[in-house]
């Protein structure tokens, strides 16, 4: 920390301040202009030399310069707080002058979120501005951190109430004025110091909301691990401080840019991930397995999540929590909404009252049901987003373990309807700024959390099916023995006292608000991906068959041909599920051709799936797998599908293959190949190789190549085919968990699948099958560096 300026009583002090102000003032004896003291404040600020605090001022100065400026006496006060902050201090005064400096900047704080700030304004400068640019934040921060520093063996102590008002103050000054937050963010002891104050009930809210927006802001993620007594301080929270220490959470275990992992290069992670090999654990990952070596801390957060609104924190308590975080403005647009709620319903009750001859209650002690409802939405939401980083993270099986053994599941089941997909009210809380269906509001922001909550916890995890109760399961048995095919092992393991209970499974009610969700609902993708990721891994004809049964491919169907959808998301959503839902399926099929029971259908179904082969090439994919079995199964019910099915008719053409396996490896390069696009390579991997179990892999390369002539441009498409083999052994090669994933979505073994590539990229020009065959000399260009553009 840097070295206090000299007290305002000294002699050396008197003189530095003096030539610091004739510095200010140019060097010559005219007075400064006001706006110059400021400039040079605001360059010393920067610089750390020449004019930064008040104290360099005398008082008589500030005072004049202040009837001129207005500057509501803020530097004036802000002498008297540094004259009265001393280590020798009882602090008494110096919380005096605290309340006297906080009123002058809360009220144009609140203005400033509000968006309620005159346009002609009294003074030029706010009084956050001023208080900055006088040394305020720097002192503020020197006065909280003095218990750190010990005087004569003893620890000084500052009261709560002073705390509080120091916290006030600086997150008003850091929602006013543009770089105090960054600049809190720089000073690292202060940031790991300011957990230490959540340690008093008094002063939590006010710290946990500061270390929120400095965190939000902090270039470097800060590590849990680093802060005293981590263990103790989050074992002592109650349930209310655990939920709001959630929002604190979510910035310190995400990774940077994690809301756009899908966008970013295959190449730019692979650099990424050969540079993290070399650093070692991510902050994020190091702040993970610090939080879960917390005991009992996965368990309270599903307790948490899973908790109803009756057994929520008590009015009494609850109300004061609201009067304490109205004062933090992150929250005071939502706390105004909902006391704006609790007075409508309260006035509503009182009329009802009076009617029925019974006494007025006051709307502070009788808190209605909706305003409960929204705290728990707003405290669910932190909790969801936690489990689901931790459920994505190193320890994901530990997580698992954790979440199936404490019951998350069947808790959120319970919560569905009343809480998690409750129909919205005509008085639903909307936040300042959107309307009811913006994304940012918390009801469907916890629906959009709670979707991806479920995604995370089925996708490839044999945990998935404790999304049904034991009524589902036993229908699973039934349908693998109604088709004599062996139960899928991951069910028999189930252990049925933690699967969901009730009359409908979790998955089973996803599925019903999935049919009844409107058409230009943005919880389309959401659902959709989450049911996909239940069908995900190695395929399992009964856990297709449970869904089929639904109505769930009619719903698809309905929305992809009858509704059009537009939406290319939904669309890339509806067509993996599809795809999923359909492959090696021929029920799936049966049903598929009775519902695109005409030519018109069929032809929309075709525009939809060829308007974006980004999105739709996994059902192209599927589809090209399932025929390829069919093909070789002697069975009546599948020669009967095959004869009938237009879509397996229309696949099966080595036309439409070749059209498919042009424009795929057409639409995507090297570097510009994503974890989203990538399967569009895998996909003309998987025709390829099917091409080359029936001897036909020439051909196919023969096609490819009067295809890129008859399009003008030699050598193109083979050269860049050539390009996007030599990544994929680079990708795969080093990567299990990819070559398990492509290994069971194909029922192809991995070691076919790099057997193709190596003969695809046989160097030898005189092989049938070698890519290298069939470019010409003049357009070779298959050595070009990956990381050329």
């Amino acid at each position: 920390m840097a070295a206090a300026p000299a007290a305002a009583g000294s002699g050396a002090g008197r003189g530095r301040r003096a030539a610091s102000t004739v510095a200010a003032w140019g060097g010559w004896g005219g007075r400064p202009r006001p706006a110059n003291i400021l400039l040079q404040l605001r360059q010393g600020q920067l610089t750390g030399r020449g004019l930064v605090r008040a104290v360099q001022f005398t008082e008589t100065f500030l005072t004049e310069r202040d009837i001129q400026s207005k500057w509501s006496g803020i530097p004036q006060l802000l002498l008297k707080l540094y004259a009265t902050s001393h280590l020798h201090s009882d602090f008494v005064e110096c919380q005096n002058i605290l309340k006297e400096i906080s009123p002058l900047l809360s009220m144009e704080a609140m203005a400033f979120v509000t968006e309620e700030r005159k346009l002609t304004q009294e003074t030029t400068y706010p009084n956050t501005y001023i208080f900055d640019l006088f040394g305020g934040v720097d002192l503020l921060v020197e006065i909280l951190m003095r218990p750190t520093v010990s005087l004569r063996g003893q620890k000084l102590k500052i009261s709560d109430e002073m705390s509080k008002d120091c916290l006030s103050i600086l997150y008003n000054t850091c929602v006013c004025t543009e770089g105090v937050t960054k600049r809190l963010a720089e000073k690292n002891d202060f940031v790991i110091f300011l957990f230490t104050l959540m340690t008093s009930k008094k002063t939590f809210l006010q710290t946990a909301t500061l270390i929120e927006d400095i965190l939000g802001v902090k270039k470097e993620m800060i590590r849990l691990d680093e802060v005293p007594n981590l263990s103790s301080l989050v074992s002592n929270f109650d349930q209310q401080q655990l939920a709001n220490f959630c929002r604190i959470l979510a910035v310190t275990i995400s990774e940077m840019d994690t809301g756009n992992d899908d966008k970013h290069t295959l190449l730019a992670k692979n650099a990424q991930q050969k540079k993290s090999l070399s650093l070692g654990p991510s902050a994020a990952e190091i702040n993970q397995a610090a939080l879960l070596s917390i005991p009992g801390f996965v368990e309270r957060l599903c307790k948490l999540a899973t908790r109803k609104v009756s057994e929520s924190t008590g009015t009494a308590s609850f109300l004061q929590e609201l009067e304490e975080w109205y004062t933090w403005l992150d929250n005071a647009l939502v706390l105004d909404a909902l006391m704006r709620v609790a007075n409508e319903e309260s006035e509503h009750s009182q009329g009802s009252s009076e009617e029925n001859g019974l006494p007025h209650t006051s709307a502070r002690t009788q808190l209605p049901q909706s305003m409960k409802i929204m705290h728990e939405i707003m405290y669910k939401l932190e909790v969801l987003y936690v489990l689901c980083v931790l459920l994505m993270g190193r320890q994901r099986n530990q997580v698992h373990r954790m979440i199936a053994e404490f019951k998350l599941i069947p808790g959120l089941n319970n919560l569905f309807d009343k809480l998690i997909w409750r129909k919205h009210s005509a008085s639903a809380l909307v936040l300042h700024g959107h309307n009811q269906n913006c994304d940012c509001s918390p009801d469907i922001t916890l629906k959009i959390q709670f979707l991806r909550l479920l995604q995370s916890f089925s996708d490839h995890h044999e945990n998935k099916y404790l999304l049904l109760n034991n009524q589902e399961l036993n229908e699973l048995s039934a349908i693998s023995l109604k088709a004599n095919i062996p139960e899928v092992e991951a069910v028999l393991n189930t252990d049925r006292s933690l699967v969901c209970d009730g009359k409908r499974g979790l998955l089973t009610r996803l599925l019903q608000v999935m049919k009844k969700e409107p058409a230009e609902s943005s919880f389309r993708f959401w659902q959709a991906r989450a049911v996909e990721s239940f069908l995900r891994g190695t395929t399992s004809y009964a856990d297709q068959m449970f869904l089929l049964k639904r109505g769930l491919l009619e719903h698809i169907l309905y929305c992809i041909v009858d509704s059009e959808c537009k939406s290319r998301d939904v669309l890339q959503s509806y067509f993996d599920l599809l795809g999923e839902l359909m492959k090696f399926n021929v029920d799936a099929f049966k049903r598929f051709n009775k519902y695109i029971n005409t030519d018109a259908k069929f032809q929309v179904f075709l525009k939809q799936i060829n308007s974006s082969l980004v999105d739709s090439n996994m059902l192209v994919r599927c589809v090209t797998l399932s025929l390829d079995r069919f093909e070789n199964q002697v069975d009546m019910k599948v020669a009967e599908v095959l004869s009938e099915c237009r879509l397996l008719a229309y696949i099966s053409q080595v036309p439409t293959q070749m059209s498919f396996l042009f424009r795929l490896i057409n639409i995507i390069h090297v570097q510009t190949l994503t974890q989203e696009n990538v399967s569009c390579l895998n996909t003309s991997l998987v025709i390829l190789m099917l091409a080359r179990r029936k001897e036909r892999l020439p051909l196919y390369l023969r096609l490819l190549q009067r295809m890129e002539h008859s399009k003008k441009y030699p050598g193109f498409l083979l050269n860049n085919f050539h390009n996007l083999l030599r990544f994929w052994q680079q990708h795969y090669l080093h990567k299990d968990k990819d070559s398990t994933c492509l290994e069971n979505s194909s029922c192809i073994s991995f070691s076919y699948w790099k057997e193709t590539v190596s003969i695809l990229l046989n160097p030898d020009r005189q092989s049938p099958s070698a890519l290298v065959s069939y470019i010409e000399e003049p357009y070779m260009d298959i050595d070009r560096d990956f990381t050329e553009e």
